[in-house]
């Protein structure tokens, strides 16, 4: 896979695909720009060899067409203010605008297409809406990790117009560097570390690990299903019934491959959902039928952490508990601040996207650890093993 280091881009119009799909308020202020920071290197590279960069994105969910909420127009300025350069924008991706403004772009200008996604052709990875696409620029750039495992018409179709002309941006080619690293390179002791909601959303990424760890920890409302496989009462914890056989099933496969499969053996027990909840530490087996588990507790959090902290490589996908409320956040800090140290002693962390990312970011170790994926479900496909078709279209 060519990166953007393998290009002087003197004199291109370089067609890159990014992911601005950012957060925005009521009153369409960027809440969470790191996507449009991530992406800024490879626009900047581009612009300072003296080429010309013609932007195109998704944001949102737009069901019928062109929608005022999901319209690009409202970055403009934030993405302005970011590269050092005013931005263009032209309201639509493929139409006369789009052709007359891509075209009369002159060297370190930058031109941002409408939404994408107003275009059902995006999604369905249309061919000829690909082309049109395509004949906005010389070359073609995927930046776009996060949409790396949709086969849309901007992150897998398009690149078939740009034989020898397509490379991967600085995001696309760390993203994809790192997850090799840490599946195909690890330094052992290997640990990961699964928290989050559901052992289903999970189980293809934990299958695939049982090949590769050294230690696995499980953590979250994920593990209470396991708690509950085995016999345990977890009175109103998340639980997925029909999930139970599988359970044992990881346990023992676990188990057969030599992995250390941890589940956790106490819990935050609180009355309540809510930060205000009265709470106390006890086993995570004996929950009365009228509390719920809303993290790890002090035991478990203390042994997620030693284990942690002797690993040379670590993953890190899922929180511990409800870690938006500060009162249920002390399971996934100490996993944090673990991770930290062991960062620290020379190991290589990788921090799954999502939820992971964003207790890394709220405890303030962003900078701490040795990367942290924007991928979310791109990330977790390809740790799975499966092919991403934005990656593939760049290998081609």
């Amino acid at each position: 896979m060519k990166t953007v280091d393998d290009l002087n881009f003197a004199g291109k119009k370089a067609l890159v695909r990014v992911d601005f799909n950012v957060p925005l308020d009521e009153n369409f202020n960027i809440t969470d720009d790191n996507r449009i920071q991530g992406a800024a290197p490879t626009i900047k590279k581009i612009l300072n060899d003296g080429g010309s960069v013609i932007l195109m994105s998704h944001l949102g969910r737009p069901k019928d067409g062109p929608t005022d909420k999901y319209s690009l127009k409202h970055i403009v300025a934030h993405l302005s203010q970011v590269l050092g350069t005013d931005v263009q924008f032209a309201n639509d991706c493929i139409g006369t605008e789009a052709v007359e403004k891509a075209g009369a772009l002159q060297a370190g200008q930058v031109l941002l297409l409408e939404n994408l996604r107003f275009y059902k052709e995006e999604e369905k990875g249309d061919v000829g809406f690909a082309e049109k696409l395509s004949k906005l620029g010389d070359v073609y750039v995927n930046d776009a990790f996060g949409t790396a495992h949709r086969a849309h018409a901007s992150t897998a179709i398009v690149a078939q117009f740009f034989p020898g002309a397509k490379y991967s941006g600085y995001l696309m080619a760390a993203e994809v560097g790192n997850a090799e690293k840490v599946l195909n390179n690890p330094v052992r002791p290997f640990t990961a570390i699964m928290g989050g909601a559901k052992v289903s959303d999970k189980i293809q990424l934990i299958e695939a690990l049982l090949d590769k760890v050294d230690n696995l920890l499980i953590g979250g409302g994920m593990a209470y299903t396991f708690i509950k496989a085995r016999g345990g009462e977890i009175g109103q914890s998340l639980v997925e019934i029909d999930k139970l056989d599988l359970a044992n099933e990881l346990v023992k496969k676990a188990k057969e491959k030599g992995v250390n499969l941890v589940i956790p053996t106490d819990a935050q027990i609180a009355d309540a959902f809510s930060n205000d909840a009265n709470v106390y530490d006890g086993p995570n087996d004996q929950i009365p039928a009228d509390l719920q588990g809303l993290d790890i507790g002090q035991e478990s959090a203390a042994n997620f952490a030693a284990i942690i902290r002797n690993s040379k490589t670590v993953l890190w996908n899922g929180p511990m508990g409800v870690f938006e409320f500060d009162t249920f956040a002390k399971g996934t800090k100490a996993v944090a601040d673990a991770v930290v140290e062991a960062t620290k002693n020379g190991a290589f962390s990788l921090i799954g996207g999502g939820d992971s990312a964003a207790a890394v970011s709220k405890f303030g170790m962003t900078e701490d650890v040795s990367y942290v994926s924007t991928g979310g479900g791109a990330l977790l496909e390809y740790m799975e093993g499966r092919v991403l078709p934005g990656v593939k279209a760049l290998e081609d």
